[in-house]
């Protein structure tokens, strides 16, 4: 699994899973209980990530949707 977003966004996080759940990709949003710890005020980021195989597609959906602004830089291979 591949880092694509990091944000503090709930709204923004229920929109990418959505869309990605629409186009067959899967997705797990981490750090979700993060907040319990930090007592709820939002200040740790929730983080989505995909399959490795298909951070592409992922990213270039999110992208078409008009928030490809959002997404983390993209790991450097090798």
């Amino acid at each position: 699994m591949e880092e694509i977003i990091r944000t503090n966004d709930l709204v923004l996080i229920s929109f990418v899973e959505a869309l990605l759940r629409d186009a067959g990709i899967e997705a797990l949003v981490v750090d979700q209980n993060m907040s319990v710890i930090e007592g709820s005020l939002g200040v740790l980021p929730r983080r989505v990530l995909v399959p490795a195989d298909r951070v592409d597609a992922a990213r270039r959906l999110l992208t078409d949707a008009d928030i490809g602004g959002e997404l983390e830089k993209p790991k450097k291979k090798g």
